[in-house]
């Protein structure tokens, strides 16, 4: 099984109808991260996201960022009456800012709040729970006492992307840690983190001959064809490409009515995928400063028409 991650500011609901369109190969569709306040009530950009109308025959599973079960538990029923039988917890996102409340993996550094929270909304939710987490906040050593907390629950599924919160998305995966996660799991584990290639994927399932489930996240963000590939497809041509780009683009124009927020929403898109391109650093920074968006569609024309694509991705962000 193969899933897309959530990407804030990128894997949008018109990014996911496009590459689903062009390139498929992607089992299930995790949508950037509903925050759910005392509110109770979801913003016009998060409706966007979940209305099962924008999710019309894409297998979407909504991610929740918050440390207050009541919160959680008034979204995931919103969100099973909307029809959805699985949401997320975001135990993950590194961000200075979330961290600072205490929330994504910023949550893991109270396991007595987290624990007492995740009784609460396992004892009363409407529909199944997945969860993404990172290994600790600052130590691996933190992971183990994680995980055995998680085993308390029924998950539906944990995703594991073995880096602590400081180590941002530097530094190495720790493969030991889903190794554990993995070994005698009650529920399924997935392997999220530096899945570029097919290649990466067969490195990780020689290592551990059971991992069969994946979420991609940079890697399928540089590369729009790697899911279909790590299924035995084949590589994203140009045409492909440059459709996905022009539906991304395009339905971002309609949605906002402004061609320039549509240009500034695609320089997060050409950020991960100008590395498909050799020789794209002139054409980035072209993108990168377009302010005006017939620049913007000049310097995409440019990419296509004289850039040749890499026979591998260059993950050099």
């Amino acid at each position: 099984m193969v899933s897309l991650a959530p990407m804030e500011g990128l894997t949008t609901v018109y990014y996911r109808r496009a590459l689903a369109r062009w390139f498929g190969g992607v089992d299930k569709y995790f949508t950037p991260f509903l925050t759910p306040t005392q509110d109770h009530r979801f913003t016009k950009r998060e409706l966007r996201e979940v209305l099962p109308e924008q999710n019309d025959g894409l297998p979407t599973v909504p991610q929740l960022l918050t440390r207050n079960a009541q919160d959680f538990l008034w979204a995931a029923g919103e969100l099973a009456a909307m029809g959805y039988r699985e949401v997320n917890l975001n135990l993950g996102c590194p961000s200075g800012t979330v961290v600072a409340k205490g929330k994504g993996s910023g949550f893991l550094a109270h396991p007595e709040e987290l624990d007492a929270f995740l009784e609460e909304i396992f004892s009363k939710a409407p529909c199944a729970i997945s969860i993404k987490t990172r290994i600790g906040l600052k130590d691996p050593a933190e992971f183990p006492a994680l995980l055995t907390m998680f085993r308390k629950y029924p998950l539906a599924e944990l995703i594991v992307h073995p880096r602590v919160r400081t180590d941002m998305y530097k530094n190495t995966p720790k493969w030991d840690c889903f190794g554990d996660a993995l070994e005698g799991s009650p529920f399924p584990v997935c392997y999220n983190g530096d899945i570029y290639t097919p290649d990466d994927a067969d490195r990780l399932r020689s290592a551990f001959p059971a991992a069969d489930r994946l979420m991609l996240g940079r890697g399928l963000a540089g590369d729009p064809a790697l899911a279909r590939r790590l299924k035995g497809g084949p590589s994203a041509s140009r045409t492909e490409l440059s459709c996905f780009v022009d539906q991304v683009y395009e339905s971002y124009a309609q949605a906002f009515g402004s061609r320039r927020n549509a240009m500034l929403r695609m320089k997060e898109v050409w950020f991960y995928l100008i590395r498909l391109f050799l020789e794209g650093d002139k054409l980035s920074k072209a993108i990168k400063k377009a302010r005006d968006p017939l620049d913007y569609e000049s310097a995409v024309r440019s990419v296509f028409a004289d850039l040749e694509l890499s026979p591998v991705l260059r993950p050099d962000w």
